[in-house]
């Protein structure tokens, strides 16, 4: 695309012209693209709040001050994780949060929060009641990549930091809901004092600095982040600004509305209500443009990534990255089930029979509750197939940490330090063989089958989940009762009878009873792989008789499911997965690239006009 000189100033919109119609049908795409991605957002955030749901259980019954600090490292991790979903992959800041803050595919819109600010008096300091108007014209730093530049006004700066802040804070309150402290994830900072009283210690280089400092950083990473992508989305678009999609349209408009309420709630004007919650000079134009701006930058950086995830990749490149990553490809079969304590776990491994033919009742009897004592009963619930390493750490299991080992105090474990996994080498050792058995910590494991490469098939499969109703609004599916599992399963069997065997039959029959996400695609899950679903779920698509036109109904914690199998793919798992790896790595490469191309700088005196604080007394 041509480039063109933009506003030099704070680059105004400009109009679609000849390309509405491309627009339009990119707004489409990437509209379906992140509905999909909620999606599965919100699946795998629902099962990770119910591992985490099961450990705080784990936790209140539990006294040993050692196990406690185990599940608290669990519980964390998880936390970690279920924040981490949906946002892309520097400091005492979990690196996690750091990226979410930086990253221009989070647009921070949180209406509590700000009314919190207000109620509480944490206001931004030095508010008055004008609008304040050197901030709005008084220019704070530039980004630019020498061709394209935006100057950023000091009302941005003042946007940008009361959403860093409130994404910390939201983060802190998490960890604290979740019986966390927060100092252990490195948010070691009281929001009710002010920020440039409090010292924050930069690890990595050995620094130390307020907390205000620290979090001037963030905000000058994040804008440069914001910018980057919307200059270059901008520049893409023969330098006019794109449309954003209709939902971010709708979703804009409607917190603009909840704005508004809660400002006459409190006597204010939306400008006024929002000058004093974010700082001076963040009036209404600012936030709609800000956040449009945002929301461009998401766009862009989307449909980088989608480009490049269509990128074709010969079957040389596969086998080329395969071979340089061979461990990371490699799967086993196993049987397995976590206790709840290391002892059980000996009993358990004491117990089971060398062919393992009674794994599935000795899971009966040492699960922690009674909707597991009764899933556990069939052999598919505590059956994994086709893990790696990584999917095995994913699911927080003992036999997927890491060796306990020591740092100085006051270290933290870094990215680049070495650790090791004594339980995983054990599992995919070379020597394994199909009924090795190993406890290890609370974990016990029989081998189905040992390490390799397998040349299992990607599958695509239908389903309609079917929830047991609770007598408790939101109450997880685990908590219902045998009668409501019952009725719950007649449901899906009668369900299953009523339909006419056709697959299009049954992606209608998904649409109008499915309680999961993918109810809006008829049910359809394609290029599932191995580790990716549930247990039960998973054994069943693997299953080596499946063939296209299957049907059955599985049990898992989050209902039945009425399964239909569409077919295998012609990539197998591991050639899928190297292909989403090239492609990851080429996404952030493009990334890099273009991240390195831009470069904010600070401009003197407007910067000393930036709200780096809150309006705190103590």
């Amino acid at each position: 695309m041509a480039k063109k000189q933009l506003d030099e100033d704070l680059l105004t919109g400009g109009s679609l012209g000849s390309d509405k119609d491309k627009q339009a049908k990119k707004a489409e795409k990437l509209a379906k693209q992140k509905a999909k991605a909620k999606e599965k957002n919100d699946a795998k955030r629902s099962a990770i709040k119910s591992q985490i749901d099961s450990l705080k259980e784990a936790k209140a019954k539990e006294t040993d001050k050692a196990k406690l600090d185990e599940l608290d490292s669990k519980i964390k991790k998880l936390s970690d994780k279920y924040s981490a979903v949906g946002s892309n992959a520097a400091g005492s800041v979990p690196k996690r949060t750091a990226t979410i803050i930086k990253s221009a595919v989070c647009v921070v819109i949180i209406v509590a929060l700000l009314v919190t600010y207000v109620a509480t008096g944490a206001v931004r300091k030095g508010f008055i009641a004008s609008l304040s108007l050197p901030a709005q014209y008084f220019t704070g730093m530039t980004v630019s990549n020498g061709d394209n530049k935006a100057k950023i006004k000091v009302a941005t700066y003042n946007f940008y930091f009361a959403t860093t802040y409130n994404t910390m804070q939201s983060q802190q309150s998490q960890y604290e809901q979740y019986g966390i402290d927060p100092a252990q994830a490195g948010l070691d900072v009281d929001f009710s004092k002010k920020l440039s009283k409090q010292t924050y210690k930069d690890k990595e280089k050995n620094e130390e600095m307020t907390w205000e400092e620290h979090m001037h950083d963030l905000v000058l990473d994040s804008i440069e982040n914001t910018y980057t992508y919307y200059l270059a989305a901008v520049d893409a678009n023969d330098g006019k600004e794109p449309e954003i999609t209709d939902e971010q349209q709708n979703e804009l408009k409607e917190t603009i509305t909840q704005y508004r309420e809660t400002a006459n709630k409190y006597g204010y004007t939306l400008s006024g209500y929002l000058v004093r919650a974010m700082g001076k000079g963040v009036t209404e134009s600012v936030f709609r443009t800000e956040t449009t701006r945002q929301y461009i930058a998401q766009n862009y950086q989307a449909e980088l990534s989608s480009n490049v995830a269509n990128k074709e990749y010969t079957a040389d490149d596969l086998n080329k990255y395969k071979n340089e990553h061979k461990a990371d490809f490699e799967t086993v079969d196993i049987r397995f089930f976590e206790c709840s304590s290391e002892d059980e776990a000996k009993e358990f491994a004491k117990k089971l029979k060398s062919d393992a033919s009674n794994f599935a009742a000795l899971c009966s009897q040492y699960a922690a509750d009674d909707f597991s004592k009764e899933a556990y009963k069939d052999d598919a619930y505590s059956t994994e197939i086709g893990m790696t390493k990584a999917a095995l750490q994913s699911r927080q299991y003992a036999i997927a940490t890491a060796d306990a080992h020591e740092h100085e105090e006051g270290e933290e474990h870094s990215e680049d330090e070495e650790l090791k996994y004594s339980g995983l080498d054990w599992l995919f050792s070379k020597d394994r063989k199909a009924g090795d058995i190993k406890q290890y910590s609370t974990s016990v494991v029989y081998v189905l089958s040992p390490a390799s490469v397998s040349n299992r098939k990607t599958v695509n499969v239908r389903h309609v989940l079917i929830k047991p109703e609770t007598n408790e609004k939101d109450a997880a599916v685990t908590t219902a009762t045998a009668k409501q599992w019952k009725a719950a399963y007649n449901k899906a069997k009668d369900l299953l009878a009523s339909w006419d065997k056709t697959e299009d039959a049954f992606a209608q029959l998904a649409k109008d009873n499915s309680a999961d996400g993918s109810a809006s695609e008829g049910g359809l899950y394609s290029n599932v792989v191995t580790g990716q679903m549930v247990n039960s779920f998973s054994a069943w698509c693997f299953d080596n008789a499946r063939r296209v036109g299957d049907t059955g109904i599985v049990r898992t914690e989050y209902g039945y499911h009425i399964m239909y199998f569409s077919g295998k793919n012609d990539q197998t798992v591991w050639q899928y997965n190297a292909k989403q790896a090239l492609a990851s790595d080429d996404s952030n490469s493009a990334n890099k690239k273009l991240e390195k191309e831009y470069e904010l700088k600070e401009n003197w005196f407007g910067s000393r006009y930036f709200e780096k604080d809150v309006d705190i007394s103590n």
